[in-house]
């Protein structure tokens, strides 16, 4: 039976806390796997009709939940929503008992998985009630014109009087006055009246863990995580549906009622901030990456690793990712700073001589959830860094640089629960290595050699051969062994397919990029150049480097020995392979056959008698290749052609005059 949601907004009103916990359990359990509401109420809604149809037995009856009718039901689905997630961003204001609050936030976390229905979500009111209650003090007060704007708006599920009614002891309905109100700068207030509030069996409750400088405690570990896809184009970073590989269960056991809330609002918080650009917009008006910075700080500061850390740095690397102006107001407030160091609490990063990480490479993986915790930071790095290399660093930025490379070698070399973690941390941590300054990855080789290290000259190599690995499980990715040869080498949806559609595209940078990671993979071989993407596709960057005639400049590149790497497959068929298309071509009928040689000669003169006249009128320019393997224009190679062509010209015209 679905979940009645009018009944649950009633119950808001009457601040039935019992009942409303009932309630929207059901509801959460029922929508706790929904992240495309459309589609999978269209689906409930085929099914209910079916349901009807075999319980009256109409055969006249024909379901059809994609028609124009279910628009206006859809419609009332979608408000229903929008009441709910405004009468629940009022509700968990109150001062409400753990577990409720608890589920109130869950479930407003599942209806921010919908873009239609942030409407009220997106409000500084709500935003900021998230944000506190998320454990992010430093924040703004909320001002006096955005309460009463969304009291007014949201009149239809405010009460009257704006207390709580709650059962006392006795049975009857007690009225507690709001707590959390709309002036309070800081959530130790919310933490004390929660503090002081006792359940119907007369015990109190300590919702919160307050530690000695008034700040709540840290939420800890993760959960499903829905990242709905961006329609709007303004990211394309993550993909909808996503979630976290953490368990509900999991990050409930053996933590108290105030740390699942907070996760709870801190991963309803991403979600808004994820899914509509004026919640963006207003995180940035409100200073939410400022309150986030100063969050992160203390836990850093503090003696042990902060347990609720990973959706605060979620939340960093959203802001970072989808608003550009953050990535430069974090990096002005030394985030790179604050992201190293947090980097560094994160793995025990134990040092030893000047910008050298001691690896212990025997000791145990790092966690699971370490390893979750160490991704984001290292993703919102990325995000703060990615143009660095191209600018010109001073002293102080360069031994920050060194510091994070130093740091960043350890996380290439840590061992990991999981094969799959592993691979994952070092290509976070390559992308943020590629964004540092040249001269400043110096300290990836000036680590004192130890014994079972890779040497290579008296230097430890341990970090080039890592790399090195990863390289090469990258590209074979990109560049397998050639099998198949009767598809061209543009179509299909493999990496390799891909670059080399991109090897065409209109933007020249794309394009020139594409071509040159396809041709350094390919050792700067042309003849193996081709082999992958076909001469057409090819001639591009083969024209550019002047190495249209299959020899390159010297002195050559210098690559490993090369190996023979073609197929089975590949050899079989080599000689019915089309250069120009790059696959086996159908075999295709002669034009020439039963021509005299004369014929063909005549053909042929008529052929370059039409490119000589598309060439004057300026349509074309026949070009050659060079002896340096360069395009050059054809124009005394056609001369004397076109001096023929002007003589038969010219007797055409004689004869005409004649008849």
């Amino acid at each position: 039976m679905p979940v009645d949601v009018e009944k649950i907004i009633q119950f808001i009103k009457q601040g039935d806390q019992d009942n409303v916990q009932i309630h929207l359990d059901d509801y959460n359990t029922e929508y706790s796997q929904c992240f495309f509401f459309d589609v999978e109420e269209k689906e409930r809604k085929k099914q209910r009709e079916l349901e009807e149809f075999r319980r009256n037995k109409v055969r006249e009856f024909v379901p059809d939940s994609d028609s124009d009718l279910d628009s206006d039901e859809d419609d009332q689905d979608l408000v229903l929503r929008r009441r709910l997630a405004a009468a629940l961003i009022w509700f968990i204001r109150m001062r409400l008992q753990p577990g409720v609050l608890r589920v109130c936030l869950r479930t407003l976390r599942i209806i921010s998985r919908d873009r239609k229905a942030l409407a009220p979500l997106i409000t500084d009111y709500a935003i900021l009630t998230l944000a506190r209650l998320g454990g992010i003090s430093a924040l703004p007060s909320w001002p006096e014109e955005e309460e009463a704007e969304w009291g007014s708006s949201h009149s239809d599920i405010t009460p009257e009087n704006e207390t709580e009614t709650h059962l006392d002891n006795n049975g009857s309905n007690a009225q507690h006055p709001t707590c959390f109100r709309e002036g309070d700068d800081s959530v130790s207030v919310f933490a004390a009246c929660a503090e002081s509030l006792v359940c119907e069996g007369g015990v109190q409750i300590n919702p919160v863990n307050v530690t000695s400088n008034g700040n709540i405690g840290r939420e800890t570990q993760n959960d499903r995580h829905e990242e709905n896809e961006r329609r709007d184009g303004v990211c394309g970073l993550l993909t909808r549906g996503k979630r976290d590989a953490r368990g509900e269960k999991d990050e409930e056991e053996g933590h108290d009622d105030g740390e699942v809330w907070r996760k709870e609002a801190m991963k309803a918080l991403c979600n808004v901030i994820y899914n509509s650009p004026k919640a963006q917009e207003r995180a940035c008006i409100l200073r939410l990456l400022h309150g986030l910075s100063e969050r992160l700080k203390d836990g850093i500061h503090s003696s042990s690793p902060p347990s609720g850390q990973f959706y605060e740095l979620r939340l960093l690397f959203l802001l970072t990712a989808l608003r550009p102006e953050l990535r430069k107001e974090l990096c002005q407030e030394r985030g790179v700073s604050m992201l190293t160091a947090a980097l560094e609490q994160c793995l025990e990063v134990r040092w030893g001589e000047t910008h050298e990480v001691l690896t212990d490479l025997t000791a145990p993986p790092v966690s699971k959830d370490v390893t979750q915790h160490a991704l984001e930071i290292l993703k919102t790095l990325f995000n703060i860094t990615f143009s660095v290399h191209r600018q010109e660093v001073d002293e102080e930025a360069a031994d920050l640089y060194r510091h994070l490379a130093a740091v960043l070698r350890h996380c290439l070399l840590v061992p990991c629960e999981g094969e799959d973690r592993k691979e994952e941390l070092q290509g976070h941590t390559v992308n943020v290595l590629s964004a540092l300054p040249l001269q400043c990855l110096d300290v990836l080789l000036s680590v004192r050699l130890s014994e079972g290290s890779k040497e290579s000259g008296g230097v430890n190599m341990d970090c080039v051969h890592t790399l090195l690995l990863f390289m090469e499980k990258r590209m074979d990715r990109i560049l397998p062994p050639l099998r198949d040869v009767e598809m061209r080498p543009e179509q299909g949806n493999t990496l390799r397919s891909k670059l080399v559609r991109l090897m065409t595209h209109v933007d020249t940078d794309i394009k020139q990029c594409a071509a040159e990671l396809l041709f350094v993979l390919c050792k700067e071989n042309v003849s193996r150049f081709v082999k992958y993407t076909g001469y057409g596709n090819a001639a591009g960057l083969l024209a550019a480097r002047g190495l249209l005639n299959g020899r390159g400049p010297s002195p050559q590149p210098q690559y490993s020995s090369d190996s023979d790497s073609d197929t089975e497959e590949y050899r079989q068929a080599k000689d019915r392979i089309n250069l120009v298309t790059g696959r086996v071509e159908d075999e295709q009928p002669d034009p020439m056959e039963g021509m005299t040689e004369e014929e063909k000669e005549a053909e042929a003169l008529r052929l370059i008698n039409m490119f000589n006249k598309l060439s004057r009128g300026k349509i074309i320019q026949p070009v050659g290749v060079t002896t340096d393997g360069k395009l050059a224009p054809l124009c005394g190679q056609t001369r004397h052609s076109a001096v023929e062509e002007e003589d038969e010209e010219e007797e055409e015209e004689d004869s005409e005059t004649e008849q």
